[in-house]
């Protein structure tokens, strides 16, 4: 039997609601399967921890995570108790960052029975491969002086190495899709590190000639995703850039509350960890009607990672079959809660068992 070991860490507000939901989609999904075994350890790290021991997770926390399959993670962030660069920078990126988890993806469609905002989305379904460790994000800079002459220094770093490696990453996963990447760029405006990304992308796209490409700056680009969401399979970006166009994908599905997310590492040294891209939604946490499509989703691409690309599509398949058939949550124009929605998901992946399918 195939056994992975899995991390769970479901972080703040609502990721205590919706990763206990997704787990229990993934046992049943390991019913189905038969030969496939998932052991989940649970780690209570969150802001809550910060305020009892006065950091995000111990320090030995990494040393703990490394040796499982993969991290599966909630949510991170609570203003009211901890700042949001403490929060982030004490627990996902570190993670991130620490575990070499240098690729970025999410995918963002149109699913059946959730309303996007665009009047035409014409059946859009893209990924954004996002470069993870590096570009705007770096933490190289400073601030200096005080008073009106403060200055602050943001340096963002672009290295061949890290920016080929995205791009690779992204012409790959086209050959299994539409065969077509887009760039998302910016060297009319950003005087060095977009001239350089090209230059990259220029390089690297010779190298897959059965593949189209395009380059688009991303103030453009940003409109096409409302005007024109259909026209792109796979776009590769930056850091920064990558993070802003996956939120606006997720706006354009209908809901932040069910775009998923994986952070990859590609040299096998550590785990990946797969979060969805909500925050911890402080403003429902204990209602029960928190959406649990985005953490189901993401265990969809946990799966897909695991080379057991076929049980991941029954999953979408059947998540989109509650979906349209209106079994929602408040977000998305529904009424019903967390656990009806999860409740319902595993009854039709047992019922598809049954059947043999």
């Amino acid at each position: 039997m195939k056994t992975l070991k899995i991390a769970n860490i479901p972080g703040d507000g609502i990721g205590k609601e919706v990763v206990p939901a997704a787990t229990e989609v993934l046992k049943t999904l390991s019913d189905i399967h038969g030969g496939l075994k998932f052991e989940f350890t649970t780690y209570p790290w969150s802001c809550e921890y910060y305020l009892e021991h006065g950091k995000m997770m111990p320090e030995d926390g990494l040393e703990r995570l490394k040796d499982f399959d993969s991290i599966f993670l909630g949510a991170v962030g609570n203003l009211k108790l901890v700042p949001d660069h403490v929060s982030l920078w004490g627990l996902l990126i570190k993670i991130r960052r620490e575990f070499e988890q240098v690729i970025n993806i999410r995918p963002a469609k149109v699913i059946d029975g959730v309303r996007s905002p665009l009047l035409n989305p014409k059946d859009f379904d893209l990924i954004v491969v996002r470069e993870n460790s590096e570009g705007e994000y770096s933490s190289v800079g400073g601030r200096v002086y005080q008073g009106e002459d403060e200055i602050a220094i943001q340096n963002a770093i672009f290295s061949r190495k890290g920016t080929e490696r995205a791009m690779r990453y992204a012409f790959e996963l086209a050959k299994k899709r539409r065969k077509h990447v887009t760039s998302a760029t910016k060297s009319n405006g950003i005087y060095y590190s977009m001239p350089f990304w090209d230059n990259v992308f220029e390089e690297v796209s010779k190298d897959y000639p059965e593949i189209s490409t395009d380059s688009q700056h991303i103030d453009a680009l940003s409109a096409f995703f409302v005007t024109r969401p259909e026209r792109f399979d796979v776009i590769v970006a930056s850091n920064l850039f990558g993070d802003i166009l996956t939120d606006l994908g997720a706006a354009i599905m209908g809901s932040v509350g069910i775009a998923p997310a994986a952070n990859i590492n590609v040299n096998g040294k550590f785990p990946s960890m797969f979060e969805p891209v909500h925050g911890s939604a402080p403003d429902i946490v204990g209602k029960g009607i928190a959406n649990p499509i985005g953490q189901i989703w993401t265990a969809k691409m946990m799966l897909d990672h695991y080379g057991e690309e076929e049980l991941g599509s029954t999953l979408l398949n059947v998540m989109e079959s509650v979906t349209r058939d209106g079994i929602l949550t408040p977000d998305i124009g529904g009424k019903y809660t967390t656990k009806e929605v999860t409740d319902e998901i595993n009854k039709r992946l047992k019922a598809v068992d049954k059947k043999g399918n």
